[in-house]
């Protein structure tokens, strides 16, 4: 930095757009960020869910896996 007030000024103002602009960018990559987790928090629920329905012999619906015993006729 120089000793003149004005240059410093000048200086500080250009550094405190900089430090603004990356605030303002940072914001924006952390409200994606925070609705990217809230996406993956209710999957996670949905899944859970999903496997202690399966774990306490829910059927599941008409995708559930076959049973793993044999069919009838053996």
């Amino acid at each position: 930095m120089t000793d003149n007030p004005q240059a410093r000024l000048t200086e500080l103002e250009s550094r405190l757009a900089h430090h603004e602009r990356v605030s303002e960018d940072m914001s924006a990559v952390i409200a994606e960020q925070g609705k990217a987790i809230d996406g993956l928090t209710l999957q996670l629920r949905r899944l859970t869910e999903r496997i202690a329905e399966l774990e306490a012999g829910g059927t599941g619906g008409p995708h559930a896996p076959p049973d793993d015993q044999p069919p009838p006729h053996y």
